[in-house]
């Protein structure tokens, strides 16, 4: 869809043209296919590298377009974010040194992207999701100003009727309200392509399913939103409800989502699943066709199935059948979109080699693993790696096995036979899958990163954690060691971003309060045991209706009778507030100013955080 210019489905007219050639585009598909049209090989690689532009404070960026106009080159292009860059590489002959090939080739390209970027004060992240993204960055004043993204947001928001309710659990949990699909622009993946023969490709494509929960496993790098700890694969439930079509209702819903593992094994021919998802999912873009597909192979030309394009770029199966033309000669690959960008460059290519490894290396007893194993089996694997991965049980071949196990027993073998198989070289092959092995028996990226964030805890707020977090990411990034070798932080404390500190940076967000109709027995009893001095008064809504604080309710020691007023008889109802992003000075002086101990942070009017005096202590 990146390579269209596309616009919604209006019309009638539109719809019918639109429906012509897509089922076109199907049709001529089945005719390369039984004619023999589809490349064989030689065999290729690919991949699309997204990533972060951060401040000198490590906050993200939105000046994608800028930067993108001064790289200025074709292989960059926009992701719906504004704080988020792609770069798509050119393909690589799966063959000798292919890998190493690619990571310098992608390291050439990043590099020249880093030099512009910091000519303009800007800094590169690779990581899954950005740790110090928070929810101010997701609105769609954050939204690329490219009209490929407001048209898809205004026809999903459409479809749903309502707003995106996100909820997922982890050792944190988070529940969020949202009205638009920016939340998808939170993710960054490192989307790896393996073109394949289309000879036995539904059984690779099944095998590519078979293999997704172990492979992920060990790539897990995104186990932080907003500051919440969910899962180690964070992305992988992100995405499924950021651009959920389906609305919610009082009946079960057996529709499947646009981004999704699927529910059954591939059984029939490659264009019954582009045909499957065609009729699951409706389209809402279309483009400017000019010419008909079936003509073009009757004239012995290679058509682009534009239309076909256009639809499977709004389906989001985590392995994804492609279709695509090189050198004038038509290909089918098979695009994996649940590695997570990061945390180096080494990283991904030794995800990659590891994923193709395995692709390439499949033993003959795996052949046919539909007729063997069940699909939920699959599916459940699959999403346990993404909350649990490394600490993941695997159903496997019949009996559950640990992910430690699996991997080093049974898939980096097979990984090296298969690599070996399709003439990679020995030293190519051992450099890569060993950074894969170190992890394993190490720190991926989602255990570094939850091991330092809850030791910065447990000196710092959330806010500036999720900063140190990411600066010290990016450090370590440059240096271009893997993950597995990454030392521990040893933070003194200091802040290097004090100097321009907001009231979120020390606000605390963990806050008691109390409903207007409660007891001021109760209030008494809970600031008494949790010794703190303020409490708000807020509804069901969380909307801020008061502010009580120990010096109001003290004089209700000891008269039992009184104790019984409800809350709402005391509270302060005319309150000074604060937002988040108001510097501290200025915060500080208001509190003087008014001669309050302390300042509720509100955002549209619903209590958020609460700041006392003791906070400026920083």
């Amino acid at each position: 869809m990146g390579n269209l210019n596309v616009t919604k489905l209006n019309t009638k007219k539109d719809r019918a043209n639109y429906i012509h050639h897509l089922l076109n585009d199907i049709d001529a598909l089945d005719m390369m296919i039984e004619n023999n049209m589809i490349e064989e090989g030689p065999l290729r690689i690919g991949a699309e590298q997204e990533f972060c532009l951060v401040n000198d404070q490590f906050l993200p960026e939105s000046r994608s377009l800028e930067l993108l106009d001064a790289i200025n080159d074709d292989h960059f292009t926009t992701e719906i974010g504004n704080y988020n860059l792609e770069l798509n590489l050119d393909t690589f002959k799966l063959e000798d040194d292919c890998f190493s090939k690619l990571h310098k080739h992608l390291e050439a390209y990043m590099n020249k992207a880093k030099r512009i970027a910091a000519k303009k004060g800007i800094k590169i992240v690779l990581t899954g999701i950005l740790p110090s993204l928070s929810i101010n960055n997701v609105g769609e004043e954050s939204m690329t100003d490219v009209e490929r993204y407001s048209f898809l947001n205004d026809a999903i928001k459409q479809s749903r009727r309502k707003s995106f309710d996100i909820h997922i659990k982890g050792v944190d949990e988070l529940n969020l309200l949202h009205d638009s699909v920016m939340l998808e622009g939170c993710n960054t993946s490192f989307q790896m392509h393996l073109q394949l023969s289309p000879k036995d490709f539904v059984d690779n494509y099944n095998w590519a399913q078979a293999i997704a929960g172990p492979v992920l496993s060990a790539c897990t790098n995104s186990p932080l939103l907003f500051g919440k700890e969910l899962w180690s694969e964070t992305r992988i439930a992100l995405f499924t409800q950021s651009v959920d079509t389906r609305a919610n209702s009082y009946l079960l819903n057996e529709k499947q989502s646009r981004v999704s593992f699927g529910n059954d094994w591939e059984r029939g021919t490659i264009t019954d699943i582009f045909k499957n998802n065609i009729s699951r999912f409706r389209s809402f873009l279309t483009t400017h066709f000019t010419r008909n597909s079936v003509d073009m192979i009757k004239r012995s030309e290679t058509p682009m199935l534009r239309a076909l394009q256009l639809h499977n770029g709004t389906v989001y199966p985590w392995n994804r059948v492609c279709y695509g033309v090189l050198e004038g000669k038509p290909n089918l690959r098979i695009e994996n979109r649940y590695i997570p960008s990061g945390p180096t460059i080494a990283d991904e290519i030794a995800n990659m080699m590891f994923w193709v490894g395995i692709m390439m290396g499949k033993p003959k007893n795996y052949k046919n693993i539909h007729d063997q194993w069940d699909f939920k089996d699959v599916k459940t694997n699959f999403f346990n790696a993404a909350r649990y991965g490394m600490g993941t049980q695997f159903y496997w071949n019949g009996k559950y096995v640990s992910s430690h196990k699996l991997i080093l027993d049974e898939l980096l073998p097979m990984a090296y036979k298969g690599l070996y198989r399709v003439g990679i070289t020995p030293k190519d092959a051992e450099y890569y899958l060993k950074i894969v092995r170190d992890r394993v028996c190490g720190n991926n990226g989602s255990e570094w990163i939850v091991r330092n964030y809850r030791e910065l805890l447990k000196t710092h707020k959330r806010y500036e954690a999720m900063q140190i977090l990411t600066a010290n990411m990016y450090d370590k990034q440059e240096k271009g060691y893997p993950v597995s070798v990454w030392d521990m932080l040893h933070h003194t404390g200091d802040n290097p971003f004090k100097a321009k500190y907001v009231v979120k940076h020390i606000m605390s967000s963990d806050i008691f309060s109390v409903n207007k109709n409660d007891s001021i027995d109760l209030v008494l009893h809970i600031m008494k045991w949790k010794n703190i001095h303020h409490m708000p008064v807020i509804n069901g809504g969380h909307e801020l209706l008061g502010l009580i604080s120990w010096k109001d309710v003290e004089t209700y020691l000891g008269q039992s009778k009184r104790k019984h007023n409800s809350v709402e008889k005391l509270m302060k109802t005319e309150i000074i507030t604060t937002e988040e992003y108001m510097t501290i000075e200025t915060a500080k002086k208001l509190m003087e100013t008014h001669a309050i101990g302390s300042l509720p942070v509100v955002k549209n009017n619903k209590l958020i955080g609460l700041v006392t005096r003791n906070d400026f202590n920083v």
